[in-house]
């Protein structure tokens, strides 16, 4: 039986093309005692990828070094095991890079017990909801009646940070880029607001928007509109940095807000990794679940068909191209 994987041979300069990336097949690994391997199904997407690809030694988790299989989460089925916490059958997600089998020892791989299908976990329950979840409830501690501001909205995290928010009581206004996002978050998701950043008029649409100013900021783009929230910010707000998209692919990064508004609002800025929280998995898969089984969230998945459409499909999470979560079917 032969597993097929895609290795990073490069790291990227200008960008995300082909030739950083090489097709290998090998032969798939024979399982130990207190192994598992897991036919990969779903594999997900996301702009962290481009940071794991860089050669960065400072970052919250360890480049992906050259020659080694693409790293990624994604969901599948365990085939063989001789873990005692898996079985032959059970669901799974984690971990499992830009391949076909994976072989585990079952650390960081968590079962999937709800009855959704394979789109539907990765969208909401893998890393985006994950991220979604610790970011708001742990780091922006949201209270009903407070109005949240959040960028990249249309996206996989945000937009679960503005469904999640709404259910909590909360005026949410969405940052998304065209008309068509816009109005997806509010018809279809029920956000308050959206404002397309490619549009004119931005710190007008976001006062009318946001008459009571901004509690929480969850910041998952950058880009010119940072400053205009950083100005409509509360006292005592909460601004949870979770991504900074217009820049990764920029030589020089915009800088950021003046901090004298920090000072005189008193504003709490958070950065935050999941990395970091991966050991937090189950109790934030059980304060995100009781909200999916209620319906409260719902998603959009742009799927790609085939392991080697991950080299093309990346790069669409850096020109806004992608329509709802970005995931590769095996």
């Amino acid at each position: 039986m032969e597993n097929t994987a895609i290795h990073l041979i490069a790291r990227p300069t200008t960008g995300i093309t082909p030739d950083l990336f090489e097709l290998r097949h090998s032969p798939v690994p024979e399982v130990a005692d207190g192994q598992l391997l897991v036919r990969q199904t779903y594999m997900s997407l996301d702009p962290a990828m481009l940071g794991w690809m860089s050669a960065d030694r400072e970052s919250y988790i360890p480049p992906v070094e050259l020659g080694e299989v693409m790293r990624s989460s994604g969901y599948g089925e365990v085939v063989e095991s001789r873990h005692p916490d898996f079985a032959v059958g059970d669901k799974v997600m984690g971990m499992f890079g830009w391949q076909e089998y994976a072989l585990s020892n079952g650390q960081g791989i968590n079962k999937v017990t709800v009855d959704l299908p394979p789109e539907a976990v990765l969208s909401i329950l893998a890393l985006p909801g994950l991220t979604a979840t610790q970011g708001l409830f742990n780091v922006g501690k949201p209270k009903a009646g407070e109005t949240l501001v959040v960028t990249g909205a249309a996206g996989s995290v945000g937009s679960l940070v503005g469904q999640l928010a709404k259910a909590e009581g909360l005026r949410v206004v969405g940052v998304a880029g065209g008309e068509e996002k816009c109005r997806w978050l509010v018809d279809e998701l029920g956000f308050d607001g959206a404002i397309d950043y490619k549009s004119d008029g931005l710190a007008e649409q976001l006062a009318a928007l946001t008459p009571d100013g901004v509690d929480i900021f969850f910041e998952n783009t950058g880009g010119p509109i940072q400053q205009l929230i950083f100005d409509r910010m509360n006292t005592h707000g909460r601004i949870v940095v979770c991504g900074m998209i217009a820049d990764y692919l920029s030589a020089n990064p915009a800088p950021g807000p003046n901090w004298i508004r920090m000072i005189k609002k008193r504003l709490t800025i958070q950065g935050f990794a999941m990395p970091d929280h991966f050991g937090q998995v189950p109790q934030l898969l059980g304060k995100l679940a009781p909200y999916v089984m209620a319906g409260k969230i719902k998603y959009r998945a742009h799927v790609l068909d085939g392991l080697e459409s991950a080299i093309t499909g990346l790069p669409l999470l850096f020109t806004g191209k992608n329509t709802g979560k970005l995931m590769v079917k095996l």
